[in-house]
């Protein structure tokens, strides 16, 4: 779906189907990600959502209160993906008897730590086998939910509880893992990388593309956490702005085998300036550590090279 013919008005204006009353915290990107998503469904057209176990599982379904308006599915963090399949091969074998009539729609939603790690077989082997559904993970790069505790999504040298900053620590060790190009590399029909900016056409579009089209498709969102980031609650869209202009996450998607990249900054922000505006990683702005800003300066200047020879942009 293009950029000029897709009618963001329209899509804004559709009834909500995650609905005021969660618990999810004051400028959590992840209850933005699900209101945004989810206003992609036409108004004809029934969803089961699954949610994995998380922050917006525990903050969403608090019995007896919901603040989902359509059939909702919660499930442990290693089975989302292979419930939601399931579900989907029972709707679709079901349809074909003639004991349903509806259409329905199939959405996951996962953090990271249940998406990047503890899912993540069970993500890679509902993508595998053709699953029509739509895998959405709000990536808020650590197990927010229980801790604050680093995941293979957690950017290195991010301070967490368990790679807490100290006299022998510079925080987590290791790079973040590159998860939305392992999902264009199982060669589903659809794959996109997103997050707010904007008006929000970039994750409006993506998610009603992802929804209708055939087979499966994935969503990564970055979806900052203000608690595990340390930040102000109204900074979340300027944050978000900052790892967009600053290349650390790029807006592309990969249609059928095509990788498109949706936004090229007219100047790359420094990593630094995104790095400041949250307080896991203040500590990189002693003197004693300016080289550990240079190393992710250098990483996220290859990987924005890559991404763009990938993208056929010179």
């Amino acid at each position: 779906m293009a950029y000029n013919t897709y009618n963001l008005k329209e899509s804004a204006n559709r009834p909500e189907r995650f609905v005021a009353g969660h618990r999810m915290c004051a400028g959590c990107g992840g209850s933005v990600a699900v209101r945004a998503v989810l206003r992609a469904l036409r108004p004809e057209d029934r969803a089961v959502i699954n949610v994995a176990t998380s922050c917006l599982e525990v903050s969403s379904c608090t019995y007896p209160y919901t603040s989902w308006n359509d059939s909702f599915l919660h499930t442990a963090f290693e089975n989302a993906a292979a419930a939601t399949s399931g579900v989907e091969a029972a709707y679709t074998a079901m349809k074909k008897k003639g004991k349903l009539r509806e259409n329905y729609k199939f959405i996951t939603f996962g953090g990271d730590g249940g998406t990047y790690d503890i899912g993540f077989q069970s993500l890679s082997g509902a993508m595998e086998r053709g699953t029509d559904m739509v895998y959405v993970c709000y990536d808020n790069e650590a197990y927010m939910n229980t801790g604050i505790q680093r995941s293979s999504s957690t950017p290195i040298f991010a301070d967490t509880t368990t790679s807490a900053i100290g006299s022998k620590s510079d925080g987590k060790i290791q790079f973040k893992k590159d998860l939305t190009k392992i999902m264009a590399a199982h060669h589903i029909p659809y794959v996109a990388q997103t997050t707010f900016v904007g008006n929000f056409r970039d994750i409006h579009q993506k998610s009603e593309t992802a929804i209708y089209t055939e087979g499966p498709a994935f969503l990564n969102v970055l979806a900052p956490c203000p608690r595990g980031w340390r930040y102000a609650e109204p900074e979340l869209m300027d944050i978000c702005k900052a790892a967009v202009d600053s290349c650390v996450w790029p807006l592309f998607e990969v249609i059928d085998g095509e990788w498109v990249l949706n936004y090229e900054p007219k100047k790359k922000l420094p990593v630094r300036e995104y790095l400041a505006m949250q307080g896991r990683f203040r500590h990189l702005f002693d003197a004693k550590n300016a080289e550990l800003i240079e190393r992710i300066q250098d990483n996220i200047d290859r990987r924005w090279e890559e991404l763009k020879g990938l993208c056929n942009i010179a």
